[in-house]
């Protein structure tokens, strides 16, 4: 057995998958064979997680029928919003929050919490359920938190439209609807990223879907994952308050030795397919508001990254700015990313239970040897 350390899992293959490709140097994402450019302009959300857990799109009346349990799924219990008003009453992190009441929704689904986990339906269900109830938590928690009563989930709307409703209180326009819609299609899925890869090995350990859930987002909340786009944010308004060039601050910063968030992936060696459609809908939401500013700002810096850094935008760059001219704060950015990987997460689980094996690397040990033992009064 090889020691060649492989930091950060870099280029080890350690499963095979049949939900999503990326090509790196192509800068192509497919979800079972389907362009990721396709699904974000034709397919809903739903659409994309009937692909993503069935294996092929819906037609009309499983769309219609997968729709519908989706729906009836997105109350939740009443003790779960009481710690939903706590958590926000105590000013916790919004994704702290989420993975705390994801863990608690194991106590109140209807499926045993023992359940095989070679039951693919029952574990579906878990799945099911954990997807449609994430919305509701994130939006009554911003509404909490700012001393509003939560907004009960409608039946009637699609899952993002629902969620806009929940968040703000009335209805979104179409335009921000399927804005949102098209961003949960992109962040559905996108192989072995460390969030994933996370639920995946809690779930190779038989744990169940509300605990790989739950490993997810707390791994999906670090700066260097999910956290990332909050920060693109964050720099942008900085550039902005500082009225300064973008290009400008973006050198000052890179010699203070600081990171450009947004900018680089670990598998795009080009510009992240992702990123070019939320590009367009940033650009497009800044026409329609009569202010291009962000969108300005954004292309300035990417420009100038790509030609002296050779760093493209990823998913996280466009993201950013995109929320945050549909009034979205800033701190739900990440939460709302995990509002649509967990799509993703659930269909790797599945796929780990179908095929378990303990997920167990090996570390190259460094340290001292041959040690003798003092004893406690020696020392």
């Amino acid at each position: 057995m090889s020691d060649e350390v492989k930091k950060g899992l870099e280029g080890v293959v350690v499963a095979e998958s049949a939900l999503s490709h990326i090509d790196g140097d192509a800068g192509k994402l497919i979800y079972r064979g389907y362009a990721i450019e396709d699904l974000a302009r034709e397919a809903s959300y739903e659409e994309v997680l009937y692909l993503l857990w069935h294996g092929s799109l819906p037609n009309r009346d499983e769309l219609d029928s997968f729709s519908e349990s989706m729906a009836d799924e997105r109350s939740v219990d009443e003790d779960v919003l009481s710690t939903v008003r706590r958590l926000a009453e105590a000013d916790a992190d919004p994704m702290a929050a989420l993975q705390t009441t994801v863990s608690m929704l194991s106590a109140y689904d209807p499926d045993d919490s023992e359940t095989d986990p070679e039951d693919y339906e029952a574990n579906l269900r878990k799945g099911r359920r954990i997807t449609a109830k994430i919305p509701t938590i994130i939006a009554a928690f911003d509404r909490f938190r700012n001393g509003d009563e939560p907004v009960e989930p409608r039946e009637d709307l699609g899952h993002a439209e629902n969620f806009l409703y929940m968040l703000n209180g009335e209805e979104p326009d179409e335009v921000l609807a399927e804005t949102f819609d098209m961003a949960l299609v992109l962040h559905a899925d996108h192989g072995l990223n460390a969030s994933t890869f996370s639920s995946m090995v809690t779930s190779s350990t038989l744990s169940g879907v509300h605990s790989a859930i739950t490993s997810a987002i707390g791994t999906l909340a670090g700066p260097l994952h999910g956290g990332a786009n909050q920060n693109v944010m964050k720099m942008l308004k900085e550039v902005d308050d500082a009225d300064q060039d973008p290009v400008e601050w973006v050198k000052n910063a890179l010699d203070r030795g600081d990171r450009v968030m947004g900018m680089g992936h670990r598998v795009y060696n080009v510009k992240d397919p992702r990123a070019k459609i939320l590009g367009e809908k940033s650009e497009e939401l800044g026409e329609a508001a009569g202010d291009t500013k962000w969108y300005e700002m954004s292309v300035a810096i990417e420009e100038y990254m790509q030609e002296e850094k050779g760093l493209a935008p990823n998913v996280d760059f466009y993201s950013a700015s995109t929320y945050y001219q549909m009034g979205i704060p800033i701190d739900v950015y990440t939460p709302i990313f995990a509002m649509s990987r967990v799509g993703g997460w659930v269909g790797h689980v599945l796929e780990q239970y179908d095929d378990n094996r303990l997920i167990r690397p090996r570390a190259k040990y460094v340290g001292p040897e041959n040690q003798e033992f003092v004893p406690l009064d020696e020392r």
